[in-house]
């Protein structure tokens, strides 16, 4: 119960205002004060500067520019798999979707049509397929890779809440990740159809693709879609396809019969980009 609580005053907060707030103060040059946050958030998080392109606190001129650092040569190598981790992060929740149903935490569980933004056809090339749901905490590298090689289609940006989507939050706030603000990118790959939706979430400034550039913001209101079925735009596996300024939470869908995840894979279990997620069935 005391939990529950925790997550009520999320209802309640402006959390469109906070979001904008936030991403306001990390795009801002503050010079000294800059620094000295981001040295406290390196501290507080434990985030290892050891990894980045430039561990030189001082190299980064705001703190989203830190956020979504760069990794030195080689600090993730790209495992010899058909299907590697596209983030550093922890695993909230992976398995089979049931029938168009998606796992999200004891009691609650939610439709693939939903988190596609209501579009039926899309979601049933999903049914009975899998899905991983991968949260990234603060202390995490947040730029977001290809588990496989892919041909993008489509991009779709689907309006929402700005729940925040840690652990605590996904316990207790039903179809969570159908809610919040979420841009659903759609891959054909050699394994079929590839879907991996970025979640935002509070604080969240913006959420962008290396091929489009920021899509949030901005926050219309309105779903928002974008094809590629004329443009040639391939993603070899373990490039990066986006990022999130302030983190948050990606969710990947496959069809049935395509994959196995690893064996070592569980809840809350800490993953890493480039490592072996999956074997292939076909």
């Amino acid at each position: 119960m005391s939990h529950r609580l925790a997550v009520t005053p999320q209802y309640l907060l402006p959390k469109r205002v906070i979001t904008a707030l936030a991403g306001k103060l990390a795009n801002l040059r503050g010079g000294a004060l800059t620094h000295a946050v981001i040295r406290r958030f390196v501290a507080r998080y434990g985030v290892d500067m050891s990894e980045a392109a430039d561990p030189r606190i001082e190299s980064y001129a705001t703190f989203n520019e830190f956020f979504t650092r760069a990794l030195r040569q080689g600090a993730r190598p790209i495992a010899t798999a058909p299907f590697v981790c596209p983030v550093d992060a922890a695993v909230s929740q992976f398995g089979p979707i049931e029938h168009d149903q998606i796992f999200q935490a004891k009691g609650h569980s939610y439709s693939t049509r939903a988190l596609l933004g209501g579009d039926q056809a899309l979601a049933h090339r999903f049914d009975h397929g899998h899905f991983a749901t991968l949260y990234l905490a603060p202390r995490d590298y947040h730029r977001i890779h290809m588990p496989c090689e892919g041909r993008l289609r489509r991009m779709i940006h689907i309006p929402g809440e700005l729940f925040s989507v840690n652990p605590l939050t996904a316990r207790h706030v039903p179809g969570l990740f159908a809610r919040n603000e979420r841009v659903v990118c759609f891959f054909d790959t050699a394994y079929g159809p590839f879907i991996n939706v970025l979640v935002g979430a509070t604080i969240v400034g913006s959420v962008a693709t290396v091929w489009h550039g920021v899509v949030s913001p901005p926050r219309t209101g309105a779903i928002r879609e974008w094809r590629y079925d004329d443009q040639d735009i391939v993603l070899a596996q373990g490039a990066e396809m986006g990022r999130f300024q302030l983190g948050s939470t990606v969710v990947m869908l496959f069809p049935k019969n395509v994959l196995t995840f690893v064996p070592d894979w569980a809840p809350s279990r800490a993953v890493r980009l480039g490592e072996p997620m999956a074997t292939a069935l076909r």
